[in-house]
């Protein structure tokens, strides 16, 4: 059990990458918040035998920067012009979704000796210890947008969490809805057999209307989402679709360092849920990075490996 939790209290992110995956947008990818509190971690100041574990993600406001000429229009992604090239020449145009956000992020603290545990124990320690890693955050960048402001950096012991939840509100925190898919491709099953869970996240997105039936006058509108709450697709992870290549066997690579691997985007349904709705353990609300298991590099809540 994470003995503490690290509370980054409403960040405001301005033009941060909206697209979260080949076929979704309107949020960044859970992998853009995991990446950019691994970042943070590799620059923590003293003690430096602290490592994080998995973050807790709830959104306070979020606005997609895209065009829309009426409600039955389809929306278009506001671009920019990037600067001109050395030689004066214009850049290609790269399309790009931007979205202005203000989260918190709940951080997973583990220490590795007795030594740190006691630092962050002392509530004069953490406080100064936590002062260190506002200017920190506001160095770098998350999920490609650049960090504005962070209202609050505060340490919470891991027995209090009633805290933590309060420490949220207003906001709404996102989980994982496996389930809920497995349950829609099953009723998809009954009358369509063939049907799959990508049939199943298809028809999350699709809206029946229906004609008015016998002594009725208007449409009705049905969505399998209904009563199952705010569900949402969401990127998990990857597959890989070809084996690894060695580190430095692939040409252009971002890095040679590390080995190479081709990979496909992994979906599933994720659910807007308001924090007091929260399940009491709070263990089951942070992503983690999966261990590798057959090609799958996954985020997850599950708090077995």
């Amino acid at each position: 059990m994470s003995p503490f939790y690290l509370l980054l209290d409403k960040i405001d992110i301005q033009a941060a990458n909206a697209v979260s995956g080949p076929l979704s947008y309107g949020f960044p990818a859970l992998s853009a918040f995991l990446g950019a509190v691994h970042a943070l971690n590799r620059r923590l100041p003293e003690p430096a035998n602290i490592r994080f574990g998995g973050v807790l993600i709830a959104a306070h406001d979020c606005q997609v920067k895209h065009f829309r000429a009426h409600p039955f229009a389809d929306a278009y992604f506001n671009q920019s012009r990037h600067p001109l090239k050395k030689d004066g020449s214009v850049g290609a145009i790269i399309e790009e979704g931007k979205v202005d956000l203000t989260v918190s992020l709940l951080i997973e603290v583990f220490t590795a000796d007795e030594d740190s545990y006691e630092t962050l124990n002392d509530q004069t320690s953490a406080a100064q210890w936590c002062t260190h890693i506002k200017p920190l955050l506001l160095q770098q960048r998350i999920a490609g947008g650049s960090v504005f402001d962070v209202a609050e950096v505060r340490l919470l012991p891991s027995h209090n969490k009633q805290e933590m939840v309060q420490a949220l509100v207003p906001a709404f925190v996102l989980m994982n809805a496996e389930q809920a898919l497995i349950e829609i491709t099953k009723e998809l099953q009954k009358t369509h057999p063939d049907a799959t869970a990508l049939n199943a996240l298809i028809e999350t997105a699709t809206l029946h209307h229906l004609p008015p039936d016998k002594g009725e006058d208007e449409w009705r509108t049905r969505s399998v989402k209904s009563g199952r709450g705010w569900l949402v697709p969401l990127p998990i992870g990857y597959q890989g679709i070809a084996p690894s290549l060695p580190a430095g066997s692939l040409k252009n690579c971002r890095s040679e360092d590390y080995p190479a691997h081709y990979v496909e985007t992994v979906y599933s349904l994720g659910q807007w849920i308001f924090p007091y709705r929260l399940p009491a353990e709070l263990e089951g609300c942070f992503w983690r990075y999966a261990p590798v298991q057959n090609d799958l590099y996954l985020i997850t809540q599950s708090t077995q490996p």
